[in-house]
């Protein structure tokens, strides 16, 4: 083509062309070259901005007849390669920015991004453009990775990826076994699928690729196994205390322990735990459940059974221990200028700041309110460990075990058998993990069975009925790593386009999504 001229006095950039008029145009019915020109007119094209300023061109192009008496074409216009396409009005150029834009940002977004290039479209159209973009070609690969995420609510979907090139392949909505089915009949070749412990995606594997190898995630097998050994804690919660150092005679007492001696000053709060102390036992004691004496007394059914297992009523009414905090340092300080006869928190606090105190009126003031009480200043003590953190304990590698930890691990096994049985058997599939060596599994899940312990029990019902996959999932190399990294960036690209975006747009965003941070 050729520039005839460029206006660059109005805000956005003019540029008028014109084809030339001896060269030959091949048809875009049949693909015939012709040179028999019909007329003439003009397009308007816009492009990518130069300096920051829109650019508009005014192209004038050839209608042509087709020479090919064959074609149901008679006359077509004439394109230019690399700045028009058919039925367009953006150039290739500015078209490539506006679908990379919209997979980035998507729609909202990508159009405030435009806005500041100075390139004036709605959101809607970025999404149609985005749309619009051909997804890359879909080769089906040997190792499948399937995983599902929570589209909205309580309706999930499934996402498929090569987990050799880590790059997503599509996703739907659902994640039943006859979808993924389908699509793997559709799409033969898949030797490896790696997945997590979902029968209806192991189901859905052998249906579609019969002679593919399923390996179930170690991490997820790791996890399962950790909330078991939770459940086990939570269980036997009354053995956690044995975790912590033998109490000093001459300290404090343990926490929730109140002397009966000591005079504590009546009020609501008081009142209200004994009464409520005395209604629960007294009930509990004739045989009822915790469920039957929550709905009776309109109480939670967790405040029932923390009612009941308590020996007084002033174990409920003494607060958690406390926390360390920066005050500690200053506490006999307090208690000396509270006998002293200075009970003002901010005179208090005043002189602390003076002795490097760096903290919160408000922390001191709160240290004062047992003291205005009569009851003495609330000391720091450790607390018993929690069911979790136990499971974390047990869970954990020796090896990553500081000497506290190991110390207090050691104290709560020999005190709760049920505990050491359970730290046993997860060392040793922790050795089968590390080992990659899945010929003692068979003994250890009859070992779960034989545990005596009901979580161990049901996890052990569950792999055994998915035991192929779990004996690759510990020899081979596969594992569902890529799996848990794609779903992230899916809840990502759902976040940036408000959870709003169906299952077409969501596929196109995040397969193109992939395929663009592979490319730059």
């Amino acid at each position: 083509m050729v520039v005839t001229s460029v206006d660059a006095s109005g805000p956005a950039v003019a540029v008028e062309a014109r084809t030339r008029s001896r060269d030959p145009a091949a048809c875009t019915g049949c693909g015939a070259v012709s040179g028999w020109v019909h007329s003439r007119y003009v397009r308007q094209l816009a492009d990518a901005t130069v300096g920051g300023r829109p650019v508009r061109i005014d192209l004038s192009v050839r209608r042509l007849y087709c020479e090919n008496s064959a074609c149901p074409k008679v006359t077509f216009a004439e394109q230019i390669p690399g700045l028009t396409v058919r039925y367009q009005r953006r150039t290739p150029l500015l078209q490539r920015l506006v679908e990379e834009i919209g997979v980035v940002l998507a729609g909202r977004g990508g159009a405030r991004m435009l806005s500041i290039l100075n390139i004036a479209l709605s959101r809607s159209t970025v999404l149609a453009q985005l749309m619009r973009a051909p997804l890359p070609p879909l080769v089906t690969p040997q190792v499948l990775g399937v995983d599902d995420f929570a589209l909205y609510g309580d309706t999930y979907g499934t996402l498929l990826f090569d987990a050799t090139t880590r790059l997503p392949l599509t996703l739907w909505e659902g994640r039943d076994a006859e979808q993924l089915s389908r699509w793997l009949r559709e799409h033969p070749g898949v030797e490896v699928a790696c997945r997590d412990g979902s029968l209806s995606y192991g189901q859905g594997i052998a249906e579609g690729a019969p002679d593919a190898v399923q390996v179930s995630d170690r991490f997820h097998l790791w996890q399962g196994l950790s909330r078991r050994v939770q459940d086990i804690a939570a269980a036997h919660r009354s053995c956690l205390p044995s975790a912590l150092p033998a109490a000093d005679p001459a300290g404090p007492e343990p926490a929730g322990v109140v002397d009966a001696d000591v005079e504590v000053v009546d009020g609501p709060a008081i009142r209200h735990a004994r009464r409520l102390f005395e209604a629960v036992h007294e009930l509990v004691g004739t045989g009822r459940s915790h469920s039957s004496v929550a709905r009776e007394l309109g109480l939670d059914r967790r405040t029932v059974g923390k009612y009941a297992r308590a020996r007084t009523w002033q174990e409920v009414v003494r607060r958690a221990p406390r926390r360390p905090s920066t005050l500690d340092p200053y506490l006999d300080y307090l208690q000396q200028r509270w006998d002293e006869g200075e009970h003002s928190a901010v005179i208090l606090h005043q002189e602390l700041v003076g002795k490097g105190y760096l903290g919160h009126y408000q922390r001191v003031k709160m240290a004062l309110a047992p003291l205005r009480q009569g009851l003495p200043l609330d000391e720091p003590r450790e607390r018993p460990p929690s069911p979790r953190e136990t499971a974390r304990w047990i869970i954990a590698a020796p090896a990553r075990h500081g000497p506290q930890t190991t110390d207090r691990l050691r104290r709560l096994l020999e005190r709760c058998p049920e505990l050491r049985l359970a730290h046993d058997l997860v060392r040793e599939f922790a050795a089968m993990l590390d080992a990659r060596d899945a010929t003692l599994l068979p003994d250890w899940l009859g070992r779960l069975t034989n545990s005596g312990l009901a979580p161990l029990a049901s996890i052990a019902t569950a792999l055994r009925a998915d035991h192929h996959a779990v004996a690759q999932g510990i020899a081979t190399c596969y594992n569902s790593g890529v799996n848990e990294g794609r779903i992230t960036d899916v809840k990502l690209q759902k976040r940036i386009m408000g959870g709003r975006a169906g299952v077409p747009l969501l596929r196109h965003r995040v397969v193109l999504m992939a395929h663009l941070r592979r490319r730059f």
